[in-house]
Order: structure tokens, then C-alpha cells, then sequence
């Protein structure tokens, strides 16, 4: 992989998209992230791309909105020239019982989890060539829930295992790889590590402690280099043992 190689992070003004986009341009990689709402927070990691010595690229796109996500993909091989990795991170984090789901919530949440991945994996295709790489950040909670409220979050997730398996069928022939990788608890706002129910979550956790969101960039970076050209069509769990 001698030549310049460029990555398209969804949801990479922050957390662990924030991480993964700092990880990859660490490694040599020139990076464009997605943010919806804050440019003051897009700019700041596209900073610390450029610090690496990479270009990078921020684009408004909310993961939603089918045109953005696919504009998005365009507008990274327009600006950097190519697309080589695809990260597919953009996500929320619905939390409700099942009685009160609405349509509203389910439709939000499939957009975003679901459809865009299957957009963007299908854009960036259209670009990549032999070692391209397509990495979906799923969660631990698509196959073992812990708790009730959890049933949209953990279907959307479960959904892109399917996904990926058909992803690496449909493009391993031109040598495309697609992972998930499934993050448990992380040190994120979304979750935080000193939030209200940190403590539980903990202590399901073997190593005794929440993901740090470079531990997901770094498997991550890892999919993405040479040790990962032969990684495709599966999941790979980092939870610190919480689903042993």
C-alpha cells in the first residue's frame, strides 16, 4: 500500500468517529469525516488530520438524508481524489421501550444505522479497487441484550451483520473487504464512563473498565491496513470481555 490512500469516516466530528479518523490519518491516510450539526467540532478533528500531515475534508451530511450520504461519498473522491476506506460510524443511540416506539424513532433510526450504510457501501464501491476496505462500527448489544429498551438499537445493529456478510460476497471478487467491528461500553458522550448507568454497565465488563475510543480506532486502523486485507464477512468484538 505504497500510495496515498484516502478514508471516508460517517459521524467523525467526534467520539470514537473523532478517534478513528485521527487513528487512520496517524497511519498515513488522508481522511473525510461527516458531521450533521457542528462545524466548530468537524474543523477541530480535521485539524488534527492535518497535524498527522494528511489532508483532510469535512462535509455536512446528516446519515438521515439518502442524498447526503451518497454526495458525501462523491464529494470525498472529488476533493482527495479516490476513496480507499470507507468507515461507517454515524449512529444514535435510542433508548425506549418497546411500547413506546414510534414510527418516527424506528424510521430515524434505520436511516441512519441501515440505509445509509447500504448507500454509502454502495457508492464507495462504484470507486474502490483491489483493497478497498469497508468498515461498519456495529455494537456488542446486535447479538446478546443485557436489558430492556434496547430492541430498535440492538435490530438496527443486528442488521448490519447480515449486511456485511453480503457486502463481502457482492465485492470480494474485487478484492473489497467489509467487517464490523462492535464496540460495548465506550467513554463517550453518548455513553459516558462516569454516567448514570456506568456502573452496571461495568460490571459486566471482564477487564473491569469502558472501552477508551482509541481501542475502537484501533482495531479499526488495523482492518484498514495490511493486516486486515484478508479479514472480511465477519464481526469483531471489543467490549473488554462483557459478552464472554
Amino acid at each position: 500500500m505504497s500510495e496515498t490512500r484516502v478514508a471516508l469516516v460517517t459521524g467523525g466530528s467526534r467520539g470514537i468517529g473523532a478517534a478513528i479518523a485521527q487513528r487512520l490519518a496517524a497511519d498515513g491516510i488522508d481522511v473525510a469525516l461527516t458531521y450533521e450539526r457542528s462545524a466548530e467540532r468537524a474543523a477541530e478533528t480535521v485539524r488534527r488530520v492535518t497535524a498527522e500531515g494528511r489532508r483532510g475534508l469535512a462535509v455536512q451530511a446528516d446519515s438521515a438524508d439518502a442524498e447526503a450520504v451518497v454526495a458525501a461519498v462523491e464529494r470525498t473522491v472529488t476533493e482527495l481524489g479516490r476513496i480507499d476506506v470507507l468507515v461507517n460510524n454515524a449512529g444514535i443511540f435510542p433508548m425506549v421501550t418497546l411500547e413506546e416506539l414510534t414510527v418516527a424513532e424506528i424510521d430515524r433510526t434505520l436511516a441512519i444505522h441501515v440505509r445509509a450504510v447500504i448507500l454509502a457501501a454502495q457508492a464507495a464501491a462504484r470507486h474502490m479497487t483491489e483493497g478497498g476496505r469497508i468498515i461498519t462500527i456495529g455494537s456488542n448489544l446486535a447479538e446478546r441484550v443485557p436489558a430492556p429498551g434496547l430492541s430498535l438499537y440492538a435490530a438496527s445493529k443486528a442488521a448490519v451483520l447480515g449486511l456485511t456478510r453480503g457486502l463481502a460476497r457482492d465485492l470480494g471478487g474485487r478484492g473489497i473487504t467489509s467487517v464490523v467491528v462492535s464496540p460495548g461500553s465506550t467513554d463517550t458522550e453518548m455513553n459516558p464512563a462516569d454516567g448514570p448507568h456506568a456502573d452496571g454497565e461495568r460490571s459486566a465488563i471482564a477487564v473491569g473498565r469502558y472501552n477508551d475510543p482509541s481501542d475502537i480506532a484501533g482495531m479499526v486502523a488495523y482492518l484498514a491496513g495490511d493486516g486486515g486485507r484478508h479479514v472480511t464477512g465477519t464481526a469483531i468484538t471489543v467490549d473488554g470481555g462483557a459478552s464472554a
